[in-house]
């Protein structure tokens, strides 16, 4: 008698929720048993060079994975919870694994063709969320250096996108570009600032 295979779990996490500004990403994982990975944690918790030097093992070592987004014109459209749900099913679209149970962080799941249970704060618990969280946070982080060289006037390599006091500063002065969630008060409030005339 044979022993029945492990069921593939696959870990889901996003990254961009909160920015007002670029695409929110989402990650999957399959990690391999075999090829253990040391260090992964909230990609939050780590150091920009730890979770790029994580994010290059886990491509290396993992079964399979998967990167997606949601655009901005998407967020603006659906609204963010919305928007990164469907960045999520992209993600788990992209394996080339079917897995046996998909574990996604926080309390909401994407609609998917897979059994899925929500993790409240399972970036933090749950090792193959983690691997996800970290590749979705440097997915989007390279995007925003991109958006960055196209938008340098905003800063977009230094605060990612998120409401610093720099990007606050950035926007009253030059108003929201084509990358600016204009859902988002902050950007909604630069749309109607009335400029004096002289």
């Amino acid at each position: 008698m044979t022993d029945a295979p492990v069921a593939l779990v696959c870990g889901v996490d996003e990254a961009g929720r909160g920015p007002l500004a670029g695409p929110v990403f989402a990650a999957c994982v399959i990690l391999d048993p075999a090829r253990p990975i040391r260090g992964l944690a909230d990609s939050k918790r780590l150091a920009p060079e730890r979770r790029e030097a994580l994010a290059l093992r886990i491509r290396e070592r993992a079964l399979a994975f998967g990167v997606a987004s949601a655009s901005v014109d998407e967020i603006d459209r659906l609204n963010i919870l919305q928007a990164t749900l469907l960045a999520m099913r992209r993600a788990v679209e992209c394996l080339s694994l079917a897995p046996g149970e998909v574990l996604v962080d926080g309390n909401c799941c994407p609609s998917l063709a897979f059994p899925t249970r929500a993790v409240v704060g399972g970036d933090a618990r749950v090792r193959v969320i983690s691997a996800a969280s970290i590749l979705a946070k440097t997915a989007r982080d390279a995007h925003m250096v991109g958006l960055h060289a196209l938008r340098p006037e905003y800063g977009f390599h230094q605060h990612k996108g998120y409401g610093t006091p720099e990007h606050l500063d950035a926007l009253r002065r030059f108003g929201a570009c084509e990358f600016h969630r204009r859902s988002f008060a902050p950007v909604r409030a630069t749309l109607f600032v009335q400029v004096p005339l002289f």
